[in-house]
């Protein structure tokens, strides 16, 4: 079993950056790939970012390459999102998950994960 614990969120003006963190506690991140999602009022749920298993794969949307990246930090066991030049499009709340898998150098796109964290609002405003 693992318990994920998101922080970071809150109101940034646009062109801000915010980092979110994502806590694990239970097992290491290790063994696990992982994802961010985030879901905007009235919309889907939509996959943001993701690390694979063995950390050699990463994968982001279109419409945050470049400005969002995804890092660990082992002996914290916590995975980050650090998040430049934010824009209003990006407010939503944002979930961190993990799947436990065999396969390395997966990164998996879909909502297909075992865990997820409660969520962190973040909101890009004037």
């Amino acid at each position: 079993q693992v318990q994920l614990v998101e922080s970071g969120g809150g109101l940034v003006q646009p062109g801000g950056s915010l980092r979110l963190s994502c806590a694990a506690s239970g097992r290491s991140f290790s063994k696990y790939a992982v994802g961010w999602f985030r879901q905007a009022p009235g919309k889907e749920r939509e996959f943001v970012g993701g690390i694979s298993r063995g950390r050699i794969s990463t994968a982001y949307i279109d419409s945050v390459k470049g400005r969002f990246t995804i890092s660990e930090d082992n002996d914290k066991n916590t995975i980050y999102l650090q998040m430049n030049n934010l824009k209003s499009e990006d407010t939503a709340v944002y979930y961190c998950a993990v799947e436990e898998t065999p396969t390395i150098g997966k990164v998996i796109r879909t909502a297909a994960y075992d865990y997820w964290g409660q969520g962190t609002q973040v909101t890009v405003s004037l």
